[in-house]
């Protein structure tokens, strides 16, 4: 693995890490997340700097930990997505049966 870096952007802030090239198509996508996330908080919350950086963070943890706990696990939206691959199935089967 060769060491090598990886410049990005950053609510408009260039910065330039270290990254192997293994790693670099992971890390462009964590920051695009990154990025996404400090939009979005800012946007609400009106916060800027490194109080922005904090409450991104803090976001980001609480989700983490929710996940890692399992409370995290959205059971209303797995429930609809299960009820629509259902109901695709239930009308492939249906014209299954109407060719047979």
């Amino acid at each position: 693995m060769s060491a090598d870096h990886l410049d990005m952007t950053l609510l408009g802030k260039e910065y330039r890490i270290s990254c192997t090239a293994e790693s670099r198509d992971e890390l462009l996508a964590t920051v695009a997340f990154l990025d996404d996330r400090l939009r979005e908080i800012a946007a609400r919350t009106g916060s800027s700097g490194e109080k922005l950086a904090v409450m991104t963070a803090l976001n980001i943890a609480h989700e983490f930990l929710q996940h890692q706990r399992g409370n995290g696990f959205d059971m209303p939206g797995m429930k609809r997505r299960i009820g629509l691959m259902k109901a695709r199935l239930d009308g492939v089967l249906g014209q299954q049966e109407k060719l047979f």
